[in-house]
């Protein structure tokens, strides 16, 4: 369904995000997530002397390597353009990521860790859908793991989709479903 039809407009900025999932030959599972920024008409800017139309001003890049529990073994943050000298001097603290793990309170602990003027607002929000491609691109070993599906997958819970009362629990998991049949049937 396509959007609405909408009010005469100027383009004028597009943000595009980027997130390739790939499975380690070691085991490990990795996200390349890549941010940029374009504006539409020229900046004025002193650091790179101006931008042009088209030429992102942030570039921007997050590896993330996970081990099966989720549990981060590497982060790497690279600013390849931006539009301050200083931008890439805040990279390393993406590191403060290796040990933690990606499970309830990951979005609050990202923030403290690496948010705010300690971070960069770009960088940290591209975790989110880098975390986000994690799951999706570890979902087959749940899968693969767990035929028999004896173990609960670590979605469940994670999304409407995914509730534990919802219909598609009940008919791919139906050990882990909590919810209303009759309620269901409908």
């Amino acid at each position: 369904m396509p959007l609405p039809e909408n009010q005469a407009r100027k383009h004028l900025h597009t943000r595009q995000i980027t997130c390739e999932g790939y499975q380690r030959e070691d085991g490990l599972w990795e996200v390349d997530a890549r941010l940029t920024d374009i504006k539409t008409y020229h900046v004025e800017n002193a650091f790179r002397n101006g931008i042009e139309p088209g030429d992102p001003i942030h570039d921007m890049k997050i590896r993330i390597t996970v081990d099966e529990q989720l549990v981060v073994r590497d982060c790497i943050a690279v600013t390849d353009k931006s539009p301050f000298a200083c931008c890439p001097d805040i990279n390393p603290i993406f590191r403060k990521l290796i040990g933690q793990q990606i499970a309830a309170g990951w979005t609050m602990r990202v923030k403290k860790l690496v948010g705010g003027l300690q971070g960069c607002t770009h960088l940290t929000d591209l975790i989110g859908p880098a975390t986000t491609t994690i799951f999706q691109t570890m979902s087959r070993m749940t899968r693969k793991t767990n035929p028999d599906k004896s173990v609960k997958p670590f979605f469940l819970n994670g999304c409407h989709a995914w509730d534990t009362n919802s219909k598609q629990v009940q008919q791919f998991f139906p050990a882990f479903y909590t919810g209303d049949d009759d309620k269901n049937k409908q």
